[in-house]
């Protein structure tokens, strides 16, 4: 339960922290909670928050954290060390900190004495999902997001939207979460998308990308990236983009699936059949399995949420 509370403190300060991960902490002693925290702006951790509130109250207490604490100098002294001093006699952790530089932190405190236990929670996983895999693979968390009718289309005749505007209202929500949106160059040419997050609060706008081969047509905004995938990739992590959302067509969609390198596929289905037009992708040279597959109802249309691997 108390783990369930931190994970609700991180929630709640989600992005407050970036380009830095946010992480919940909760402190209980005999059964009530003595100090709770999530990672502040200026990049203090959550435990070390959870800490301070806790005062002496912290001794023999068990702390509750979205991810380990970590047992490195970085921009603040290790956390690990912090909650032993503080007397804590067991930590029970919701992930691992994919970060080599500061990972082991449970190992550091058991040899410390303490109880550490790593639950390892999905939804833990889930919160730093973006950060974790800048990090771990030193690329941009990749999200396929497309839109389709019952029939697979990914067009209808005659018409310029597949959803309704609640689904469309979610993907601006969607871009102003997002470091980065790209679509290819076909799309650019049959739609001139402007890609910006509008009519939704947006502390910064996204990178806007176009990928493949241009030119970009005349007044247009976006960013043309022309190399191969994996070094583009590579290129946006160096410069701090850490979450991609991806909104190209089939061809775009296909070559990064090819590629290994989405993450999770958003398909928003609208409920009409179009009868005509491509598919949601081209060929993929095999199946491709997914996993934690999730719906919910966005207006009239149903959102798919699956991944491709685990975060």
């Amino acid at each position: 339960m108390s783990l369930e509370r931190a994970l609700e403190l991180a929630a709640d300060a989600a992005g407050r922290a970036y380009p830095k991960p946010t992480i919940g902490a909760v402190l209980v002693r005999d059964g009530q909670v003595v100090g709770e925290g999530a990672t502040e702006a200026a990049g203090r951790h959550g435990e070390i928050v959870a800490l301070e509130a806790a005062g002496d109250r912290a001794r023999g207490a068990t702390l509750y954290v979205t991810m380990e604490p970590c047992a490195h100098q970085g921009s603040t002294p290790p956390c690990a060390e912090a909650v032993a001093a503080a007397g804590v006699s067991r930590v029970v952790a919701g992930s691992l900190d994919p970060n080599p530089e500061a990972a082991g932190g449970l190992e550091w405190l058991r040899a410390a004495g303490l109880d550490a236990e790593l639950v390892d929670s999905f939804a833990a996983r889930a919160q730093n999902e973006s950060w974790r895999t800048w990090i771990a693979r030193g690329r941009p968390f990749v999200t396929l997001k497309v839109a389709v009718t019952l029939d697979g289309r990914v067009t209808v005749p005659g018409e310029r939207w597949v959803t309704g505007p609640e689904a469309r209202q979610l993907v601006h929500e969607l871009r102003a979460d997002s470091d980065a949106v790209a679509v290819g160059m076909g799309t650019v040419r049959a739609d001139a998308p402007r890609l910006d997050a509008r009519g939704v609060p947006a502390p910064r706008q996204p990178r806007r990308l176009a990928f493949g081969r241009g030119p970009l047509p005349e007044g247009s905004e976006l960013e043309l990236r022309t190399g191969p995938l994996g070094e583009e990739l590579a290129a946006l992590a160096h410069d701090g983009v850490q979450s991609l959302l991806l909104e190209g067509g089939p061809t775009l969609a296909g070559a990064f699936l090819r590629a290994g390198l989405v993450d999770k596929l958003l398909l928003f289905v609208a409920p009409r059949l179009s009868g005509a037009g491509p598919g949601l992708l081209d060929a993929l040279a095999e199946p491709l399995p997914l996993m934690r597959l999730s719906s919910r109802q966005v207006g009239a249309d149903v959102l798919l949420e699956a991944y491709v691997r685990e975060p």
